[in-house]
């Protein structure tokens, strides 16, 4: 056999068995759920204007309703309510005061999605400029591209304007240094004593993998989504998550409806959740059902090394959902976990589903 009948050989067998996992993957839909029918959809013009997002998002949700309702494109929308969170110095997995890589160094990601032209773009490791998700947006609108990263980013965000500062707070530059001080004993950082640790940094510890994601619909059904994040505290520096992450962070298809998440990133990338959820909605699944089902997917993936005792992923997951119909949903892998909503009903914090609920 010649060069290239083996080569066309491999890329027959690769695309049979792609095929194949494609197949395995419907066919393990539950049939009750797989034969559902989409529920009617409203006239035109009549479709429930909403806004979802994380528990994060309360006021993006606020201020993507009301412009919507004043005849904005719902991914501006979205966009302007995101860089609220962005610009909040207290508000640390996003935007300006988000906690840095492991050498204090603030690297952002967010990405666009935008339902009535399936046209998305994003932004990875940015550096300097603190909305991400406007220029993700921009790289939508003025280039020939869906991602763009690292210093790559940082020269699109120059000339398109962004003004570059220094995105490290006092409080995020102290939550970093105090978990460089205590990584180990073999380490020459020593932390300060205990009754000189600031406050903040004391009653917030941990290793957060905070994000905003938020998706709207207008009166014609269309739907768009943006998310962003700073990533992972304390990441490997050049870390990119699942937020910029066209399938993955978020996806819509404009007849269908939307899905968007936060957590654990590396999860979330080995399964596309986003897409693989707005696909299940395409089945007749309810959004809330379409994410739990994804999220099971996601548990029977996870490596003995991230499961607990009782074999279930010790990380988190949130998944936001909204359907053409109007349905919406929040799901996580743990709860009770609350998302923010703003409808006609008004905004609030509704409490979604989960796959496991902590005792």
């Amino acid at each position: 056999m010649s060069d290239a009948a083996g080569r066309a050989s491999r890329r027959g067998f690769l695309a049979g068995t792609s095929l194949g996992a494609a197949a395995l993957t419907l066919s393990a839909v539950p049939e009750a759920l797989a034969q559902q029918s989409p529920r009617p959809l409203p006239a035109q013009g009549q479709f429930p204007v909403k806004v979802i997002s994380s528990g994060n998002g309360l006021e993006a949700t606020k201020k993507a309703y009301e412009m919507i309702v004043a005849g904005a494109d719902p991914l501006d929308a979205c966009v302007a309510g995101v860089t609220i969170v962005e610009d909040d110095p207290k508000d640390n997995s996003v935007g300006y005061g988000g906690l840095p890589n492991e050498d204090g160094v603030v690297e952002l990601d967010a990405a666009v999605m935008h339902g009535p032209t399936h046209q998305c773009g994003a932004v990875a490791s940015l550096r300097n400029v603190k909305n991400p998700a406007q220029v993700a947006r921009l790289v939508l609108k003025q280039t020939d591209h869906v991602l763009l990263v690292g210093e790559g980013a940082l020269q699109f965000a120059r000339a398109q304007g962004f003004p570059e500062e220094n995105l490290l707070t006092e409080e995020s530059r102290k939550i970093w240094l105090y978990w460089r001080q205590t990584r180990g004993p073999d380490d020459d950082w020593l932390p300060p004593p205990d009754d000189e640790l600031d406050p903040a940094v004391k009653s917030f510890f941990g290793r957060p993998t905070g994000t905003i994601h938020c998706a709207g619909m207008n009166a014609n059904g269309d739907v768009s989504c943006v998310t962003s994040t700073s990533g992972l505290a304390f990441k490997l520096a050049g870390r990119v998550g699942d937020s910029p992450i066209i399938g993955a962070g978020l996806y819509c298809d404009n007849e269908i409806g939307s899905c968007g998440s936060t957590g654990r990133g590396e999860a979330n990338l080995q399964n596309l959740s986003s897409m693989a959820a707005v696909e299940l909605m395409r089945s007749g699944m309810p959004p809330k059902e379409a994410g739990l089902e994804i999220l099971r997917r996601v548990a029977q993936h996870t490596v003995p090394r991230l499961r607990d005792a009782e074999g279930r992923p010790t990380f988190d997951l949130q998944f936001y959902l909204i359907a053409k119909d109007g349905s919406h949903a929040g799901v996580a892998m743990w709860g009770p976990k609350k998302f923010a909503i703003t409808d006609a009903a008004g905004s609030r914090l509704e409490e979604g589903a989960s796959l496991y609920t902590k005792g």
